[in-house]
């Protein structure tokens, strides 16, 4: 990763971690349970010439998806990962080489260094997106695009037909891309339902958060005949093995998202062929600079690549935009506005899906998209300022 193209850093004056509460419009619906709000841990940093950069935690508030909680991040962010950015001049592989120190609690180094690399932009007049080819290109930036496709997670309803319903709706709002969740007993049906209603060319895709074990091996064949872009993480969050064995009987590519919780794990993944698409999630990985490790690493290998969703605010959003804006992405990411499962957004004004499936990048210098202070304090239940004193 290219280390001369973040500029002249001065001091930080403001290093504060703010968690705000968002109400889902509805209950989130997984195989591993429901969500019915949503915190969001923001980490906000200004310099001394006046520059601002913003971060998000993506860590749910329970230890079902992976064992980081808002709780551990909240306190390993207070305690450990912001002290240790600051003992280094602000640039995001200063900050890196800081946090490395912390084993494991990818949420929280990912978050820290998202602010970091936003407040580089900003003091580089940069956009994100343009920042981050900078970094990934070897002698040049990379070629980034200017939109990027999007699709949809609809959650698990009560009804088979409560969920064409959904489907339609995002279908009728330009999403080319439909992922459905399933679990046992909520699986061939509804995906043979979906599939009829779409057509049999449309963009689908399952996600099954871990739910499935090697003995639902028939369950998991017979979504081979629905010409799916991938199955997302059937079997346990941690067993490698097991995806090894079962993507050796499927045709329908699996996408690991939970196992990949880092760039070694990754690789690993791809050379043994437990994953033939793989789901970037940038705080799963730990980061931004992880992130572009995967992405070049996917890139090498002929690996598709998409850019996965935690119900990120927009400022979360924004960043994994800039993100799946490098070449590597070549499917739509889970990356729809806060709109769709939010009453608001943290961010003035949101972004919006363009009528043909796609997000326009954010161009602006720093995170991307503009803060909303005001909506920010209104909805905030923890606030830490940092000691920036040298």
């Amino acid at each position: 990763m290219r280390s001369d193209i973040f500029g002249t850093p001065t001091p930080l004056v403001l290093a504060e971690l703010i968690d705000v509460r968002l109400s889902l419009l509805k209950p989130f619906v997984t195989g591993f349970g429901s969500s019915a709000t949503r915190q969001a841990l923001l980490i906000h940093l200004q310099d001394a010439d006046g520059f601002e950069g913003w971060g998000e935690m993506a860590a749910f508030d329970h230890p079902f998806y992976l064992p980081e909680t808002v709780s551990t991040t909240w306190s390993i962010v207070t305690e450990w990962a912001l002290p240790l950015a600051q003992s280094v001049a602000p640039t995001p592989t200063l900050v890196l080489t800081a946090l490395s120190r912390i084993r494991g609690n990818n949420f929280a180094r990912a978050g820290v260094e998202s602010a970091f690399w936003t407040l580089a932009a900003a003091r580089t007049n940069s956009s994100l997106s343009a920042l981050l080819a900078k970094a990934a290109g070897a002698d040049e930036p990379l070629v980034t695009k200017s939109r990027v496709q999007v699709g949809e997670s609809v959650g698990i309803h009560d009804s088979i037909e409560s969920t064409i319903a959904e489907v339609a709706l995002r279908k009728s709002e330009g999403y080319p891309r439909t992922k459905l969740k399933i679990r046992p007993g909520w699986d061939v049906e509804v995906v043979r339902a979906v599939r009829e209603f779409l057509g049999p060319d449309a963009m689908l895709q399952v996600d099954a958060n871990s739910s499935y074990r090697s003995s639902d091996i028939d369950t998991l064949k017979a979504l081979d005949e629905f010409n799916l872009l991938c199955i997302e993480q059937p079997l346990d969050w941690d067993d490698m093995e097991g995806h090894i064995d079962l993507q050796a009987q499927l045709r329908t590519p699996i996408c690991l998202d939970e196992c990949l919780r880092s760039l070694a794990l990754t690789e690993e993944a791809i050379r043994r062929k437990a994953t033939r698409n793989v789901n970037l999630k940038p705080a799963r990985v730990g980061g931004i600079a992880a992130s572009l490790g995967v992405h070049e690493l996917c890139r090498s290998h002929g690996v598709d690549l998409w850019c996965g969703g935690m119900l990120e605010s927009g400022i979360g959003r924004a960043i994994n935009l800039a993100i799946a804006s490098l070449p590597g992405f070549t499917q739509p990411g889970d990356l729809a506005p806060p709109a769709v499962h939010y009453a608001y957004d943290l961010v003035t004004p949101s972004y919006v899906v363009e009528s043909d499936g796609t997000i326009v990048v954010p161009t602006a210098p720093g995170v991307g998209l503009t803060p909303d202070r005001n909506r920010i304090e209104d909805n905030t239940t923890r606030h830490f300022v940092s000691n920036t004193k040298s």
